[in-house]
């Protein structure tokens, strides 16, 4: 797709120390990635780029008939945008990482040990990256897919029904198809390790967001006022004037007796309802 090759900078640097296996199954972590990326953005140049959708730190195809669904921190600011498919949700966010390798396994090992608190079943399998880690929960099936690059980590979620998140179902083939397009755009700014790369929306996305916004304020201001509305002058003059005294009740007659069971009616009946 591209004339220039991804440099393999991560080659050059050492790689970080193995602490120990967190799965029963072996997983091979030295797997070698498809042919293409994800891609530095420093290694193909802004001219590159194409119609990926820009989100700043991080640029993604957008798969054929997907919408964008933007999740938005408690602050105001866009926190992720989900690619939402006909089969279920992908997620690419980008976040810092020291120049070696190794965040990515270290951040699925505690992804799995979290799933596994939270009583979910979890795999390990090898993907197209390396390791890649499914979890099934009684709302979703997730998969989290992760590539190390250089001073920067790719982490994608896979979202969807039961059994949708097989290594060979239509939505982690979308998936893994987007990654290995994704451009990631770290800059020369520092960030903590582990730190999620900041996200901006294109300015057509964040004007039709803001549009939503305040369509969404405004709907929700006029249901106030209605609610905060004076009475009409009529209903209140009626609601104004003495109620008139009450006359006495009449002696109150003694109640018929229910009819017991084998007399005519229905069983509900007979029960007094």
């Amino acid at each position: 797709m591209f004339g220039r090759r991804r440099k393999n900078r991560d080659a050059e640097a050492p790689g970080l120390a193995d602490e120990g296996n967190f799965d029963s199954a072996p997983v091979d972590d030295e797997v070698q990635a498809p042919e293409g990326g994800p891609y530095d953005i420093d290694d193909i140049g802004e001219d590159a780029v194409g119609s990926r959708l820009d989100l700043g730190s991080v640029l993604v195809p957008l798969p054929p008939g997907g919408q964008i669904q933007v999740e938005m921190a408690p602050n105001g600011q866009p926190q992720a945008v989900h690619l939402v498919t006909q089969h279920g949700r992908i997620t690419v966010s980008a976040y810092a990482a020291p120049k070696s390798p190794g965040q990515w396994r270290e951040v699925a090992a505690e992804l799995a040990e979290s799933l596994r608190r939270d009583n979910a079943t979890v795999s390990i399998e090898s993907g197209p990256w390396g390791r890649e880690l499914q979890g099934s929960t009684p709302n979703a099936d997730l998969r989290f897919l992760g590539v190390d690059g250089y001073r920067w980590m790719i982490r994608c979620v896979v979202a969807g029904p039961a059994g949708s998140v097989t290594a060979d179902s239509p939505l982690v083939e979308t998936a893994r198809a987007i990654v290995a397009e994704t451009v990631v755009r770290r800059g020369q700014d520092p960030h903590p390790v582990r730190t999620p790369l900041p996200v901006v929306l294109p300015k057509a996305l964040a004007e039709q967001l803001a549009a939503a916004q305040q369509q969404a304020a405004a709907q929700q201001a006029a249901q106030q006022a209605a609610a905060q509305q004076p009475l009409p002058p009529q209903q209140s003059a009626q609601q104004q004037q003495p109620a008139p005294p009450q006359q006495p009740a009449p002696p109150q007659q003694p109640a018929p007796p229910r009819p017991r069971h084998g007399e005519s009616g229905s069983a509900m009946q007979q029960l007094g309802f």
